[in-house]
């Protein structure tokens, strides 16, 4: 495994992270054998970050995730990064919403503290512009999210915060710009390289803004997520979750698996698209670490596998 300093937190992260998110329904299923099996496979190939949020299956992510690991007892250090979303219409304080899921986080996952706590809506400039979006004053005003967040931090719940690089690049880069976090996870693919490069973007698709560069300047770890597009470039099935989801809904993966074929007849005879999407997103300087959900032991050993590539081979330019 390969290994990437976290921007200015300086810690030092596997180069692919493992997602405990619904969309591979792993950690939100039922199968704590598969689970554990996973999981251990992951520690085993070397993975130290681990990401979970407790609207993974209203909870059931982070419990399940909390009772593997501590079944398991890894040897070497291991990271876990959680999340907190603003629900859209709550009038509590959002300082209240936001102690009261970090408690129940920690809780679930069966730890006094996390290592990165992530905001989990988009950034737009009003509330609902997207989905669960909020604003950079949700964010920035005193008593918002990144107050309540240092003092989460001052506490000791929580060791450094992030954002989900979600919405409008014009509000996303006020709270980047802000320097008030450390990380951002945002998508980042072969078929949608908006967020690491000023390119035009393909009809339906979401601009984010290049704001990969804004992380670089302000020294932040970069998190890619959508890595395989949820499971598009890999000519897999929808998932359960991709046909229910607001955020990333099925005709976006329906764009996207067609754009994938064409891709794929592309590809040299010795490259699998695993290794080449690996390498598109890790090939990006401002990267750190492609979150991907893992299914199977088999799922990471062929993804570890995939790291080991990444660097031996140069990117190429690539239709979209």
């Amino acid at each position: 495994m390969q290994y990437r300093t976290l921007g200015r937190t300086g810690i030092n992260v596997s180069a692919i992270s493992f997602g405990a998110g619904p969309v591979s329904g792993l950690m939100t299923g039922s199968d704590a054998n598969a689970q554990r099996d996973v999981v251990a496979a992951a520690i085993e190939a070397g993975i130290n970050w681990f990401d979970t949020a407790p609207g993974y299956g209203a909870g059931s992510s982070e419990a399940n995730l909390g009772r593997v690991l501590a079944e398991i007892v890894p040897a070497q250090p291991i990271h876990i990064a959680t999340k907190v979303r603003i629900p859209m219409n709550s009038t509590e304080l959002i300082s209240d919403i936001i102690r009261r899921s970090v408690e129940e986080s920690l809780q679930r996952l069966r730890v006094s503290s996390v290592t990165l706590l992530q905001l989990h809506n988009g950034i737009t400039a009003e509330r609902g512009d997207e989905p669960a979006a909020i604003t950079p004053a949700d964010i920035l005003s005193r008593g918002g999210v990144a107050d309540t967040f240092d003092r989460l931090r001052d506490e000791g719940l929580i060791q450094h915060t992030g954002l989900t690089g979600t919405g409008l690049p014009a509000a996303m880069t006020i709270v980047i710009r802000s320097g008030r976090f450390d990380t951002v996870q945002t998508p980042y693919n072969a078929l949608n390289p908006s967020a690491g490069a000023t390119t035009p973007v393909q009809p339906g698709d979401t601009d984010y803004g290049n704001i990969l560069a804004d992380c670089a300047a302000m020294q932040m770890g970069v998190f890619a997520i959508r890595v395989f597009a949820a499971g598009a470039l890999l000519g897999q099935v929808p998932s359960a979750h991709t046909l229910k989801t607001p955020y990333f809904p099925l005709d976006l993966y329906q764009r996207d698996a067609a754009r994938a074929e064409q891709l794929r007849a592309e590809l040299r005879d010795d490259e699998s698209m695993t290794t080449f999407a690996l390498r598109f997103v890790l090939s990006h300087s401002a990267v750190s670490s492609a979150i991907i959900g893992f299914g199977s032991p088999n799922h990471v050993a062929e993804n570890a596998a995939g790291v080991g590539h990444v660097f031996n081979m140069p990117v190429q330019s690539r239709g979209r």
